[in-house]
């Protein structure tokens, strides 16, 4: 059988094609594009000789990121608190998720999943403001403590407890959101199962266990996968928000350290190196994690 050449195929499917182009076009534009600034990692960069004028000094940035005093505090801090979130975190959703499932009333679970979901599109600048009001001195948290004849605890200006504070916030904000996903996925699952299961008397805690999660494991493996190669990528907004110099030496992370030394002082060369070091940790994560799904049998990203 003749081959369709790529320009019949085109023709033929060129309404397909047309729908797929916004999205080929971002990733082409905000994604690939940018790969060129990558050169600047390497040169001592100037925003007056460009790209093409800056000189090339090799690693030279990236050896002065390894060998900085502060290197190993922020990248102790950085991995630590994806740990965290990656560790308390992550299963939240998954549980939020199944607790829905199960909701019969639909105006409660619609009213749930409103208020689970409102957080996500409030700004960290918002949702930030708000989490240090309720931490406060005269806040809803001590306010509690105080009525319980404690003495109020000033939490945002405490090391011992800025970590755990990241991190709540963290699931609080995304989680509901999060949770769209694993609701799609269970929804996918087919019912005739369910059927099967309650026939031969099986309880509800044996059909989530043995055929929910069973349903949704490829879905939690992918995003598993995902969330594991942004770990050195907490990004700037929570932590710029709610940190203070008070708690550096445990919630200064890589990105706003990038922030603090690389943008401010104007040393782009410097700040694109440590971005492309974020970058190729998450690359080989992503690449070794993908390997042991698919070893494993439970699937992975290709």
């Amino acid at each position: 059988m003749h081959k369709k050449g790529w320009l019949q195929t085109l023709r033929a499917d060129w309404l397909l094609y047309l729908f797929l182009a916004p999205g080929v076009l971002y990733f082409v534009v905000f994604k690939y594009l940018p790969m060129y600034g990558i050169m600047i990692a390497f040169q001592d960069y100037s925003p007056f000789k460009g790209i093409t004028g800056s000189g090339f000094v090799g690693f030279k940035h990236f050896i002065r990121f390894f060998e900085d005093a502060e290197f190993i505090t922020v990248f102790r801090n950085t991995l630590l608190i994806s740990l965290y979130k990656l560790i308390f975190g992550f299963p939240v959703p998954i549980i939020l998720a199944l607790m829905l499932n199960e909701v019969r009333k639909t105006w409660f679970k619609a009213t749930a999943q409103t208020l689970f979901y409102i957080p996500h599109f409030f700004s960290w600048v918002i949702f930030g403001g708000i989490v240090i009001q309720v931490l406060s001195s005269k806040g809803m948290v001590n306010s509690l403590i105080s009525w319980f004849g404690g003495e109020p605890i000033l939490f945002m200006t405490h090391k011992e407890y800025f970590r755990s504070i990241l991190v709540a916030s963290d699931i609080v904000k995304e989680s509901g959101w999060s949770s769209i996903i694993y609701l799609a996925a269970i929804a996918g699952v087919n019912p005739s199962l369910y059927e099967a299961a309650k026939m031969d008397g099986a309880k509800k805690r044996h059909e989530i266990w043995h055929i929910t999660l069973p349903g949704i494991h490829t879905t939690i493996m992918v995003l598993f996968i995902l969330q594991l190669g942004n770990i050195l990528e907490l990004g700037v907004q929570q932590v710029f928000m709610l940190y203070n110099p008070l708690v550096y030496e445990v919630g200064d992370i890589i990105d706003t350290y990038v922030y603090r030394v690389g943008l401010t002082e104007q040393k782009y060369s410097f700040a694109t190196a440590v971005g492309l070091f974020q970058s190729t940790v998450g690359l080989v994560l992503i690449y070794m994690a993908n390997r042991l799904a698919r070893r494993f049998g439970g699937g992975g990203l290709w």
